[in-house]
This record gives structure tokens, C-alpha cells and sequence, in this order.
């Protein structure tokens, strides 16, 4: 019998330190368990496809990637997989033949995906790209991963239907930081040969990431921002980065160079957040000790003004992790005069610098 419905699995919300994001209040990673095939007559394997969905707005998941993981009900085994592995067989002494035992017997088995190149006898749709899922918005063609699982020696359970149908697991969890779990430091577990954190340039701030503000030039109805964002961590590249920012004058954009833009938060005709991110093959990766920069025009709106730092960003995060602001007695004092504002900019005294906190 082929099952005509995926079934919502779990989901899971990205927990951060004040419990809600309100650039993004409905993202999270949805996980579907669709039954393809099964039989609950002659209780055959019956296979499944596993589907991960990341609905994050701006938030995606990096290298080393997802680890799904579950657990049975009660005493399933994994006789093959396609498009993603087990990290573990398990004692699978007890089933099967000894010249065909099944791919995983664990209790809680812990799935990976599969790297690109993977033969084509391997793969499904969605899979093998090591893990890694775009966020909703800079790619929703590779937000998705799946993976197909034949299963046996499982229980039956009843739908709501009445229906007699295999059990399904519970307790999944996707293996990422910051992902259905309260967010700790993000320092890794270290030993002697491995360091606690990233290899960065020797620096003031001693972050790997800099987010650079640079107001340029004031025009009489416009006024243009420099943004450069470099990466001071030396063993690392960053690929498909995204920047968020938030500002009262984002909703006047008006001309953008080098970098994609989407407005995150909108009603109606107010906007002050945004995101921006790399134009494919150009400058979507920013490598080791390397920049990536844009330049954008804003027009001037009735609430303009270069006073109290109302030029600079309320909010900053790189690739979702939120930035550290400056304490407002640091940031520039701008004049209104655009003569005045391009001299003291060039003269190097009103460089907002926005520093990355978390090592990522």
C-alpha cells in the first residue's frame, strides 16, 4: 500500500537568548516522514522518505551540516538508505543473515547527508550536498534535503482514521547549535591538537568577522553607504554568507551594487530590515583574511537626520548571528553639511566599525 500524505514528523524552532525573533517570527526546520510504500498484512520493510525543510528566513545551516537523529518506538533496523547514511551500524548481529546484515540497528540512529558526487545510484532529490541547507530566501531550490529509508521490524500503529499504519519515531532531533535547544557559547569541545576557537588575525576586537558601516556621501535629497564585511578568520571561508540590517531608511532604497537584496519585515509601506547577500560565482564566498563590499543610495525621507546615530544600523547579523552595536557614546557625531560630512568621513573619524561577537 502506497501512502498517499506526508506526515509532519516534528519542528523545530531556532531558541535564541530572548526566545523570539521578530525579523523572523515563523521560521524553523520542519522535518516530514512520508510512507511511500508498506504493507501491514505480511509486516514487509516498508520504505520512507525523510524530508528536511529549512523555512528560516535568513538563517541557514552550515558546514559540517544536519545530523538527524530519532528515536524508534521499538525495534526497527535500517536495511538500506539513499541519499544519507548512518554515523553508526550498531550491534546488528541478531538480524539478518550474516552476509546481509541491515545498514543501522541503533536505538537513535544519527543520519548524515551525503557529499556532492555521490553516484546517481545513491541519490534522490535534495540530497548530497554535505549537509548544508540555503536559507528560505537566498535559495528555497537548496533549503530542502531528503533522504529514502527502507525500514524493518517495526510496530503497527492506528491513524487517525482508523487505519493501521507503521509507527512512527520520535524525539528527532537536527543536530544543529542554536536549533531546538537553548544556545550556548559557541566555543567546540577542544583537545591538545584542536583549538577552542577560530584562527583569526591578531586584532583589537579578536572577532573572525567585521562588519564595517562607512556613511560616504551626503547629497541634498540622498545620501550613499559604504558596507564591507571582512573575514579576519584564517582557516575558514564563508559561503552563501547573508547580512541582515535593520534601518528606518531601508524602505527608500533606491540603487544597490555588487550584492542581492530582499526586504525581511514589511507592512504595508513600512520596511526597516533587509537582507543582502552575495551575487552567484562573484561574491557569494568570502574567503580567508578576504572582503566582500557594497555601496548603496538612500533617499532622504521627512525623518532624516545624521543626529543621535540615527544614520547608523539599529541591528546587525551575519550569517543569523546577531552582531555587537557599539556603545552609543562611540558612535560618530555626523554634520549636516555635505561638504563637512565628506571631509570629516575622509579623514577617517566617522568609520562606524560593527564587530561580529559569536565565533562562527
Amino acid at each position: 500500500m502506497a501512502a498517499q500524505s506526508a506526515i509532519i514528523a516534528d519542528r523545530f524552532d531556532r531558541v535564541e537568548s530572548d526566545a523570539y525573533d521578530p525579523i523572523d517570527p515563523n521560521g524553523n526546520i520542519t522535518i516530514n516522514w512520508d510512507f511511500q510504500v508498506f504493507n501491514v498484512e505480511d509486516m514487509s520493510p516498508y520504505t520512507v522518505m525523510v524530508s528536511i525543510h529549512n523555512y528560516q528566513m535568513y538563517r541557514h545551516i552550515e558546514h559540517p551540516g544536519w545530523r538527524l537523529s530519532w528515536n524508534w518506538t521499538g525495534k526497527e533496523v535500517i536495511w538500506n538508505t539513499v541519499g544519507a547514511e548512518a554515523t553508526e551500524q550498531g550491534d546488528c548481529s541478531g538480524v539478518g543473515a550474516a552476509n546481509a546484515r541491515p545498514h543501522c540497528c541503533q536505538r537513535r540512529p544519527v543520519m548524515v547527508d551525503l557529499p556532492p558526487g555521490t553516484p546517481y545510484n545513491r541519490q534522490v532529490a535534495n540530497c548530497c550536498r554535505d549537509g548544508v541547507l540555503s536559507s528560505l530566501v537566498q535559495n528555497n531550490l537548496t533549503s530542502t534535503a531528503a533522504f529514502q529509508m527502507v525500514v524493518g521490524e517495526f510496530a503497527l500503529a492506528t491513524d487517525i482514521d482508523g487505519n493501521k499504519e507503521p509507527e512512527k519515531p520520535w524525539h528527532f532531533d537536527i543536530g544543529v547549535p542554536g536549533v531546538d535547544q537553548p544556545r550556548t557559547p559557541a566555543l567546540p569541545a577542544s583537545s591538545d591538537d584542536e583549538p577552542a576557537a577560530p584562527i583569526v588575525w591578531c586584532s583589537e576586537h579578536m572577532c573572525p568577522v567585521r562588519v564595517h558601516w562607512h556613511v560616504k556621501v551626503n547629497y541634498r535629497q540622498y545620501w550613499r553607504v559604504k558596507v564591507t564585511v571582512s573575514n579576519y578568520n584564517l582557516v575558514k571561508n564563508y559561503s552563501d554568507w547573508n547580512l541582515v540590517l535593520q534601518h528606518p531608511n531601508l524602505r527608500s532604497l533606491t540603487q544597490l551594487f555588487s550584492f542581492n537584496y530582499k526586504p525581511l519585515v514589511e507592512y504595508g509601506s513600512f520596511n526597516d530590515t533587509g537582507m543582502f547577500w552575495g551575487l552567484r560565482f562573484y561574491n557569494d564566498m568570502l574567503l580567508q583574511d578576504g572582503n566582500v563590499q557594497t555601496e548603496m543610495i538612500l533617499e532622504k525621507q521627512s525623518d532624516f537626520t545624521y543626529s543621535g546615530g540615527w544614520a547608523f544600523p539599529r541591528r546587525v547579523y551575519f550569517n543569523g548571528h546577531q552582531c555587537v552595536m557599539p556603545p552609543a557614546d562611540q558612535y560618530p557625531r555626523l554634520p549636516n553639511g555635505a561638504s563637512a560630512l565628506r571631509g570629516s568621513l575622509i579623514a577617517g573619524h566617522c568609520l562606524l566599525l560593527l564587530f561580529f561577537f559569536a565565533l562562527v
